[in-house]
C-alpha cells in the first residue's frame, strides 16, 4: 500500500470517528492496520474526549443547566451523586467571583453537593492561595490569575493536579480544551498538560464611541485642530492620544457638562498596571523581537528598556485624558465613565462592551465600536540596542488575569470539585458567562466565537440581550487581537507576582508626579534583579525560554 494511500485511508478513517460514524474500538483497530503511530492516535482520539461512542445528547430536559450532556451524565445526575459533601473554593472577589458564585445554587441542586465559597482582594489572593497550598490545605480549588502559574510548579510535584484523566469520564459535564482559542489554551496549560478549567479568557482591545466618532462636524473640528483627517478608529498611539487629546475637556456629548477623552483605572495593587503593558507592548515587541520582560541569554530585566520609557511617557499623557481621580480608580470605576457617555475611548477587557448591553448601567448600547490596541511607526529591539522603524507594528496580547479554577493536589474531593469546575465549563453555561456583564468572563473558546475563525452564531448573542452587530465588532477585534502574529508573550514564571507587584507600585508613583519614568524603570529593574537572583537565576532563564516554546 503506498503512502500516499495510507494517508488518504487514515484522513477518511479519522473523519469518520471524529464525526462519530465509527467507534473508538473500530478506528484504533483500523488505524493500526496502516501503520499510524501511537502517539498521532492518542491525539485524535483525545480530541472526541468522552463524547465517544455518540453519547453526546444536545440536551436534557431534566437537566437543563447542561448543554451538551452524555447519557452518562444523566444517569449519574439521577442518584444525587454528592449529597453530604462539601467543597471549599476560594476566588477573587470580584466581578470573576460573582460569576462563579452565581453557578452554585445551580450545581447544588442538581448534583447535591455543598459549596463553600470564600472570597478575598487581589491584593491579597496570591498570597492567600499559596499559604493556604503550603500549610493548612483548607480550600480544594482556588481561582487564579495565569500570571500565578509558574509558582504552582515550583515544587517538584506540583501543587494543583492535571485534569486530563477527568477528561475521558463520560460522567462528569462535557467541556472539550480542544475548543480553546489557543492561545486562551496556553494560558490553561503548563509543558502541553491542561491544569486550568474553562472560565474566563482575557485580552485588551480599544473601545470607542462609534456615533461620536462618526459625525462629521467632530471630524472637521478635528482635522481643523490637529492637523490632519480624523483617524476612525486610531491605528497608532499618536492617533490615540491626538483623540484623546481632542475629546477631553469640552461637552461633546451634550449633557452641559465637559467630557473625556480616555478612561483608565490606575489604582495601586489593583489590575492598572495591565493597561500599562498592553500599551507598551508594540513599543517592544516587533517582528524584529519577541522579548519583553527579559533578556533569554542573562535574564537581565528589559523593563527599563528605551521602549518601556517611552510608553510609560506616553502612558502619562493618557490618562491626562481622564479625569484627575482616575489615578485612585478601580477597574469598575474606570469602566463607569465610558458607560455613562463621559469618555469617548477605553482600553481595556471585553467586560466594557458586555456591560453596555444592560440599559441599567449602560447608556451606550449599540454605539460601541472596537478595535485592536493602537500600534506604532517604531519599536525598540532591548536585545540590539535600537530602533527600527516600521510603517505599522501592531502586537496583540492576552493580559489580564483569565481567571479560573484549579485544583488543590491536597483536596480529598477532587471529584465533585471537578465537576462544579466543569459544569461551569460546558458550553450552554460557558456561553452565557461571555455575554453577561456580571460574571467578568471573556469568550475564548471557538463555539463564541462566529464563522469562519468560531462556530457560533449571531442569534445566540441577540438571545442573551446583545446588539447582533456589536457583538460581531467585539468578537473580531477580540480575535484579531489573539489572531496578531506579533504577540507580547505572557509572564508566568514563578515569581510573576512578585515582579508585577513591583511594577505596579513605580508606575503609581510615576502618574502621580513623584519621580520620572526612566529613574521609575531603572529602580523596577533592580528590584526585579533581586527577585530573580531569589528564585536562581539559572532555574528563571530555563522557564523563561520554555515560555517561548
Amino acid at each position: 500500500m503506498s503512502q500516499d494511500h495510507s494517508k488518504n485511508e487514515f484522513e477518511k478513517l479519522s473523519a469518520g470517528f471524529l464525526a462519530g460514524r465509527i467507534s473508538r474500538r473500530h478506528f484504533i483497530g483500523q488505524a493500526a492496520k496502516l501503520g499510524i503511530s501511537a502517539a498521532l492516535l492518542s491525539r485524535i482520539v483525545s480530541l472526541r474526549a468522552y463524547a465517544a461512542e455518540g453519547n453526546l445528547l444536545d440536551s436534557s430536559p431534566d437537566y437543563p443547566n447542561e448543554a451538551p450532556i452524555t447519557k452518562e451524565r444523566i444517569e449519574f445526575l439521577k442518584t444525587k451523586p454528592y449529597k453530604g459533601e462539601t467543597i471549599n473554593i476560594l476566588v477573587f472577589k470580584a466581578t470573576v467571583g460573582d460569576g462563579l458564585k452565581y453557578w452554585v445554587p445551580k450545581w447544588e441542586e442538581e448534583t447535591g453537593g455543598k459549596i463553600n465559597v470564600a472570597e478575598v482582594s487581589i491584593d491579597t489572593l496570591h498570597q492567600q492561595i499559596f499559604s493556604d497550598l503550603q500549610t493548612t490545605h483548607r480550600y480544594d480549588a482556588y481561582m487564579t490569575g495565569a500570571w500565578f502559574y509558574g509558582d504552582f510548579f515550583v515544587p517538584k510535584e506540583p501543587y494543583i493536579i492535571d485534569i486530563a484523566p477527568y477528561l475521558k469520564e463520560p460522567k462528569y459535564p462535557y467541556w472539550n480544551p480542544d475548543d480553546f482559542i489557543p492561545a486562551m489554551r496556553t494560558l490553561y496549560s503548563w509543558q502541553g498538560k491542561v491544569y486550568g478549567v474553562l472560565f474566563d479568557a482575557d485580552c485588551q482591545i480599544l473601545y470607542y464611541r462609534r456615533d461620536v466618532f462618526d459625525k462629521p462636524e467632530n471630524q472637521q473640528k478635528f482635522k481643523d485642530k490637529v492637523g490632519y483627517d480624523f483617524p476612525n478608529p486610531p491605528k497608532t498611539t499618536k492617533e490615540m492620544y491626538d483623540v484623546g487629546n481632542f475629546y477631553t475637556g469640552w461637552d461633546w456629548n451634550g449633557d452641559g457638562t465637559n467630557d473625556w477623552g480616555i478612561a483608565l483605572h490606575a489604582k495601586v495593587n489593583e489590575q492598572g498596571f495591565f493597561h500599562f503593558l498592553t500599551l507598551a507592548a508594540p513599543y517592544v515587541c516587533s517582528p524584529n523581537n519577541k522579548y519583553f520582560w527579559f533578556h533569554p541569554e542573562t535574564m537581565k530585566p528589559l523593563i527599563n528598556s528605551e521602549g518601556h520609557q517611552r510608553a510609560l511617557e506616553d502612558y502619562v499623557k493618557y490618562l491626562a485624558c481622564g479625569p484627575k481621580e482616575a489615578i485612585s480608580w478601580t477597574l469598575g470605576q474606570g469602566w463607569n465613565l465610558f458607560l455613562s457617555g463621559q469618555a469617548v475611548m477605553e482600553p481595556t477587557w471585553g467586560d466594557l462592551p458586555t456591560f453596555a448591553q444592560d440599559p441599567k448601567q449602560s447608556k451606550v448600547k449599540g454605539k460601541v465600536g472596537a478595535t485592536i490596541i493602537p500600534g506604532t511607526t517604531e519599536s525598540f529591539d532591548p536585545i540590539k540596542g535600537k530602533w527600527d522603524k516600521f510603517d505599522l507594528n501592531s502586537c496583540g496580547n492576552t493580559n489580564g488575569g483569565s481567571w479560573h479554577c484549579v485544583i488543590s493536589r491536597f483536596s480529598k474531593k477532587k471529584d465533585p470539585t471537578y465537576d462544579f469546575l466543569a459544569f461551569m465549563a460546558t458550553k450552554k453555561n460557558a456561553l452565557y458567562n461571555c455575554t453577561h456583564g456580571f460574571t467578568g468572563v471573556q469568550p475564548g473558546m471557538k463555539f463564541e466565537y462566529f464563522p469562519p475563525v468560531g462556530t457560533g452564531k449571531a442569534e445566540e448573542w441577540v438571545e442573551q440581550g446583545w446588539d447582533g452587530d456589536e457583538a460581531k465588532r467585539y468578537l473580531d477585534a477580540y480575535y484579531a487581537n489573539l489572531a496578531l502574529p506579533v504577540q507580547e508573550t505572557y509572564l508566568r514564571i514563578p515569581g510573576a507576582a512578585e515582579y508585577w507587584h513591583e511594577l505596579d507600585v513605580r508606575l503609581s508613583a510615576v502618574l502621580a508626579g513623584q519621580t520620572q519614568p526612566k529613574a521609575a524603570l531603572d529602580d523596577c529593574a533592580q528590584a526585579w534583579e533581586r527577585i530573580t537572583e531569589r528564585y536562581g537565576r539559572d532555574k528563571q532563564k530555563k522557564l523563561y525560554a520554555e515560555s517561548f516554546a
